[in-house]
């Protein structure tokens, strides 16, 4: 994204690869209104919408058939035909790469990157693990996630994490094709189905399904064996067995452990951290991607009006830091409501938050929170026009 953003003003860009052929990784994921306003910008969002999936709504249950604790609707915010797109992540990548291609951008792959280099006039060299540098560059942009080599170790690894799979979507199995549904147990098992629309190649639309797990527990879980967690899932939410029917290994799945963590100087002369480089998070909130996105944009604008790229940088982070910092802190707050060992917090969320948040104001606020837009971070980067 950051690079189409900057050829299209006319920078020169070349991204550095360390597969030998780029290739998505990971599930699905929601684009919010702060992320598909970026996609408008780059006249993508249609290609978005056509592939993705229309969210409407995140739901959920305490246990199968249990009173609803979470019901968040989009059409509470003020702007009521605002959606979420649910999207595999090989779309994403999809519409990103065939974008860069048709731009032009220089993509070296096989490229893994170690480290850079400041030199003389703020410029930067890039070092490769084979030993060998590019540039120098004006400006290296960090996207390399929350375990990037250009940045110290920081944070702290949460116990939870979840594993991932993507199964084809079933019509009478009774979800709602417009909707993130869950089920909780306390906050220590969760399940999730996510409608995620196509792959490219396949006619078929997709769900992400997703189940939580301590990280601790992730050898245990693989020798157990696939037919064990199933059996464990579908005594604890009967409605998935039309989608787990179709995992038949554990290799199926992929394990995803998160971090709370953000950066205090996400930049420095000729060098700014981007999305996950910067700030990571567990994905209670759905913001990750789109996040990274509205980081992208706040840097091209930023470049588009100061002089010398020190002051652009400093201004991106300007922008960019009280949306960030909100949301972090909010993450952090949700996070053991959702995925923890304790009991307090969720009797909480179920008897009281539940409730609670059918209930106006609370009904708007958490749709602009799940759709990234408290602090008006669309119009204060201006992507509102």
């Amino acid at each position: 994204m950051a690079a189409l953003l900057l050829i299209e003003d006319g920078h020169r860009v070349t991204i550095f690869e360390r597969f030998d052929t780029p290739s998505p990784v990971g599930s699905g994921l929601i684009l919010q209104p702060t992320g598909l306003a970026v996609f408008a910008k780059l006249a993508l969002d249609r290609a978005v919408t056509t592939h993705g999936a229309r969210i409407d709504r995140l739901f959920g249950r305490a246990g199968s058939d249990g009173p609803v604790v979470l019901d968040v609707r989009y059409k509470a915010l003020a702007q009521p035909d605002t959606t979420g797109i649910g999207l595999h992540r090989a779309r994403l990548f999809a519409i990103l790469h065939d974008a860069a291609q048709v731009a032009g951008i220089a993509i070296e792959t096989g490229r893994t990157v170690i480290g850079t280099e400041l030199i003389s006039g703020g410029l930067r060299h890039i070092i490769f693990a084979d030993g060998g540098t590019s540039g120098p560059f004006d400006l290296v942009i960090d996207a390399l996630g929350t375990r990037s080599p250009l940045v110290l170790a920081t944070g702290r690894e949460l116990n939870y994490g979840a594993l991932w799979a993507n199964v084809d979507w079933v019509d009478n199995a009774g979800f709602d094709g417009a909707a993130l549904e869950q089920r909780y147990h306390r906050a220590s098992v969760m399940a999730g189905v996510l409608p995620i629309g196509t792959v490219p190649g396949r006619d078929a639309r997709q769900a992400a399904l997703f189940w939580s797990l301590r990280a601790d527990r992730l050898h245990a879980w693989r020798k157990a064996g696939v037919d064990a967690w199933k059996a464990d899932v579908g005594a604890f939410w009967p409605m998935l067995w039309p989608l787990l029917d179709q995992i038949a290994s554990c290799d199926q799945l992929t394990f995803a452990r998160y971090v709370h963590r953000t950066l205090p100087a996400p930049a420095a002369p000729g060098l700014i951290h981007l999305g996950d480089s910067w700030h990571s998070t567990s994905p209670q909130l759905g913001q990750g991607a789109n996040m990274a996105m509205l980081d992208a944009w706040a840097l091209a604008t930023s470049l588009k009006i100061h002089r010398t790229v020190a002051d652009a940088i400093g201004w991106a982070v300007w922008l960019r830091r009280g949306h960030v910092g909100f949301y972090q802190l909010l993450s952090r707050l949700f996070t053991p409501v959702y995925q923890s060992d304790g009991s307090f917090l969720p009797l909480l969320r179920d008897h009281l938050a539940g409730p609670l948040s059918k209930t106006w104001p609370a009904t708007r606020i958490l749709a602009a929170m799940v759709a990234g837009t408290l602090g008006n971070p669309i119009g204060r980067l201006g992507l509102d026009g």
